[in-house]
């Protein structure tokens, strides 16, 4: 998948040889910098980590599945 395809607010599944010893990842594409793509970095879920998408190596979309149980723990 191209990073011209990203989407902002969008996760993925990427990997990057320079970063988490190129183990998979989940990132979200980040607006922080600015709404044009040349200032979108993607975020690292669960931390305050930012990286260029030029680091990674974008995989597929990162789809998941809310069941019923963790929709009732929603509400």
């Amino acid at each position: 998948m191209s990073n011209t395809c990203l989407v902002p607010g969008a996760l993925y599944w990427a990997r990057s040889p320079k970063h988490f010893d190129g183990n998979v990842t989940v990132v979200q594409v980040s607006t922080i910098f600015g709404d044009d793509p040349d200032y979108w970095t993607l975020a690292v879920i669960g931390s305050d980590q930012h990286f260029m998408p030029s680091e990674f190596e974008i995989l597929t979309v990162a789809e998941f599945s809310v069941d019923d149980s963790l929709r009732q723990a929603a509400e």
